[in-house]
């Protein structure tokens, strides 16, 4: 983090990336000064409502960040900027994104928790297109220009207004990461009666065990002696708000209706209360641990691994083989889990696993029969994209082998 007493002594000249949150309500200029050298601009957590043209003289701009702002529109001049190609403006009071809006090198749009009705034709123009987006804004349609984003693999639509599901997706060659529950088009019979509802002082919460976008996993002491529970539990506390994956009440429902798996994570209660929704599981063991890290600035959809992390080919071939079980009870339930990463999955060193986080997890058995089965193809892009991620940490002796080339030839 840097201050403005920085930015205005010259302290920072030369710098490559700049981050300030300190109440502004206004653009510093003085942020023109690093043109030369300025490539990731962090304005988040502000009161900025808009960005002055001169901002089109940050040539080398590659990035910003402007979440947690008052904006109503976005910017005009983003468009103008050559080698931009990450924008997020999250969490502000966006209505209007404009034609002319969206730089041409655009590969990464974030707009999650706004209030826009309508997106610009030109979304379709901008063919780096990658990461996309939307979930918590008011969208009724898409523009049907987006079928031509040949390369757009991840897309989050949820908690929308969308009356009917986009038909175009299902044709985009690259997709693999989609969700879209919380629309007024999914319209499914709910899950909640296939775990017990139970009350929150069913249990106490002790330390916390890890979090992600709609809630808080905690350690809990099961205190309820009707049921016949494990003493030691895992709860989610799910947060209100719309996440960047959508509402958690569809969470909840969609861990739900995926259903009992050796290799899922177990779902044994449900706490529905005024303001409170939580989901009781299973304890992990210790034993576990991630098998991958998240996608990065530079990698944008891919995964990425620890410096020197390496597992042997048998252990990616039995990993591969409960992901492929997992994926298939998933849609024979008609779940699409829209998240399909190794940062989402658990492995012991035995190589068994446990998959998880179903944030951005969609229901779709009430869609026809071809939508469907393109839901599937999408989310085999994403099974296919895990394997390679996989083989890219396979040990170096075992590349070449059988089981290497069988999984490199891989179609699901």
């Amino acid at each position: 983090m840097h201050t403005l007493e920085q930015l205005k002594s010259g302290q920072l000249n030369g710098i490559k990336r700049l981050q300030l949150s300190d109440g502004l309500t206004e653009f510093p200029l003085e942020i023109l000064e690093l043109a030369d050298s300025l490539e990731i601009l962090d304005l988040s957590g502000n009161q900025l409502s808009d960005l002055p043209a001169e901002l089109s003289q940050l040539t080398h701009l590659r990035i910003i960040f402007a979440s947690n702002n008052l904006f109503t529109h976005l910017p005009d001049v983003l468009g103008s900027l050559p080698k931009l190609e990450m924008i997020g403006f999250k969490t502000n009071q966006i209505k209007t994104v404009s034609e002319v809006s969206l730089p041409p090198q655009l590969r990464w749009l974030i707009l999650t928790d706004n209030a826009i009705e309508v997106l610009p034709n030109s979304l379709g123009e901008r063919p780096r297109l990658q990461k996309l987006a939307l979930a918590g804004n008011q969208l009724r349609a898409l523009p049907e220009s987006m079928g031509k984003l040949s390369n757009l693999e991840l897309v989050r639509l949820s908690a929308n207004q969308l009356t009917e599901f986009p038909e175009f997706l299902i044709k985009l060659p690259k997709l693999a990461w989609l969700a879209f529950a919380g629309n007024p088009f999914c319209k499914h019979p709910s899950s909640l009666d296939s775990v017990p509802a139970v009350s929150s002082q069913s249990y106490s919460l002790n330390q916390v065990l890890g979090q992600g976008a709609s809630g808080v996993i905690s350690h809990a002491s099961w205190l309820n002696s009707d049921f016949d529970f494990p003493q030691e539990v895992a709860v989610k506390v799910f947060k209100g708000e719309v996440t960047s994956d959508g509402y958690p009440h569809d969470e909840l429902e969609a861990c739900l209706q995926a259903g009992h798996h050796n290799n899922l994570v177990k779902s044994i209660a449900q706490v529905e209360e005024q303001d409170y929704l939580a989901l009781v599981m299973e304890l992990i063991p210790s034993s576990y641990y991630n098998l991958g890290l998240p996608p990065t600035l530079e990698t944008c959809t891919r995964d990425t691994f620890p410096e020197g992390f390496e597992l042997p080919i048998s252990q990616i071939d039995n990993i591969m083989t409960q992901m492929i079980d997992v994926f298939n009870h998933l849609h024979d339930n008609k779940v699409c889990h829209g998240d399909l990463y190794a940062h989402n999955t658990l492995v012991n060193e035995q190589g068994q696993m446990i998959f998880g986080d179903f944030g951005a997890a969609t229901i779709y058995g009430y869609l026809n029969e071809e939508q469907q089965q393109g839901i599937r193809r999408i989310e085999a892009r994403a099974l296919k994209y895990f394997i390679d991620d996989l083989l890219t940490v396979c040990a170096k002796q075992d590349v070449g082998s059988e089981q290497h080339s069988r999984l490199t030839n891989f179609e699901a």
